[in-house]
């Protein structure tokens, strides 16, 4: 299914669990979605996409699953291939009748806890790569996703009967550049400013996003005016959720990697 999802083709997931029902000792039809929705879990801490609409659930016993995806992953080489490949495409912006319609609700909150620990393990995907942080970093999808946030802004302003402000919408990124620690100046409704960090996927609503510690910084220094939005689902049918205010109220933050040097 995640094969036929990368290649933009259709497939039905009830079919499917049908089938696998049938090779199954009396399993029921909430036992195998479950264990899709663990599935999704573990190719997220692989940092590989999961299949949208599986929502991860991080509550597995961590002593088979996280192997026999690993065992699979290794004999069916193909999928880092194609990990690669969609993870840095360029993007194919989607048209948008009404802007604002793909405003949604932020997802629930997620506990990564599983029953043997009280905080998750590393989980390392058998190609060596991280395919979500490669997503992130592919500099064509994030301003895609800019220019998209840019025109859900101005739609926004404009319904709200603030054209001149819809005007005067700024893409720091590329005015300012990575220094300035946000990409797009936007407006509220009396005249304020609202910094906004756009992140964007072409994957799920839980897929993990990235930070840097200047971004980071940023948000805690401006943290009223201050918007993430999170851009999903941007190759098909695009999606949005925002969350105003300090990044480490709103998500969990976990260490991607360190910089050292001898001691």
């Amino acid at each position: 299914m995640l094969r036929l999802e990368l290649t933009s083709q259709k497939y039905n997931k009830t079919r499917h669990r049908r089938a696998l029902m049938e090779q199954l000792n009396n399993r029921s039809d909430g036992s195998v979605e479950l264990k899709h929705q663990n599935i999704s879990a573990v190719l997220i801490e692989m940092g590989i996409p999961y299949i949208d609409g599986y929502k991860p659930r991080f509550n597995y016993q961590r002593s088979l699953l996280p192997a026999a995806v690993t065992d699979y992953l290794k004999s069916n080489p193909q999928f880092q291939r194609l990990f690669a490949k969609d993870s840095e495409a360029k993007p194919q912006i989607p048209s948008v009748e009404d802007f604002l319609s793909a405003w949604e609700a932020p997802p629930t909150p997620v506990d990564r806890r599983t029953p043997a620990q009280s905080e998750p393990r590393a989980i390392y995907n058998p190609g060596g790569i991280n395919y979500l942080e490669r997503e992130a970093r592919n500099q064509l999808l994030g301003e895609a996703g800019e220019q998209f946030v840019i025109n859900f802004e101005r739609a926004r302003l404009i319904r709200a009967g603030r054209e001149s402000l819809a005007d005067r919408i700024e893409q720091v990124s590329a005015t300012v550049g990575p220094s300035a620690g946000f990409d797009i100046k936007s407006f509220e409704d009396n005249g304020s400013d609202r910094f906004i960090e756009a992140k964007t996927t072409k994957y799920g609503k839980s897929t993990p996003f990235f930070f840097s510690p200047k971004e980071l910084q940023f948000s805690r220094n401006n943290t009223s005016r201050y918007y993430l939005y999170r851009l999903f689902r941007f190759g098909q049918s695009p999606r949005l959720f925002t969350l105003n205010g300090l990044v480490e109220e709103q998500c969990t933050l976990e260490p991607s990697e360190y910089m050292a040097w001898p001691s």
